[in-house]
């Protein structure tokens, strides 16, 4: 399907993918004010269940990972809603490399993606 700015849907989820990873990095809570849905829920790599609020307030604080990068990344698309899934690495604070999974799910509300759900591990 064509978005109104004449781009797929694959490619404008490959970006907003990418948005979400650098916003994490960047601590860039103005680029997750945009793309989180309302009803947005987190459960976070400790296990934690956060809702859009909480999520942001944690996305403020500056981050703890360096060199995050998003690998193997998959999306499927199943009409107005869409599963991402990838893996991760990064530097933990300490130094270590790290690395991880995440799968967000988007809904297209209004004639945007915007993501309503997240899931993230840590190992």
């Amino acid at each position: 399907m064509q978005n109104t700015d004449g781009s797929s849907d694959l490619s404008a989820l490959l970006r907003l993918n990418a948005d979400y990873v650098a916003s994490v990095q960047a601590s860039d809570v103005g680029r997750f004010e945009q793309i989180l849905a309302p009803d947005f829920w987190c459960t976070l790599a400790d296990g934690s269940f956060v809702d859009r609020a909480q999520f942001l307030e944690r996305t403020a604080r500056p981050s703890n990972l360096r060199e995050l990068q998003a690998h193997d990344v998959r999306v499927r698309i199943m009409g107005e809603v869409a599963i991402v899934h990838a893996r991760t690495s990064f530097i933990t604070a300490e130094g270590r490399d790290g690395s991880g999974r995440y799968t967000d799910i988007w809904a297209r509300r209004g004639g945007a993606w915007l993501a309503v759900a997240a899931h993230v591990t840590r190992n």
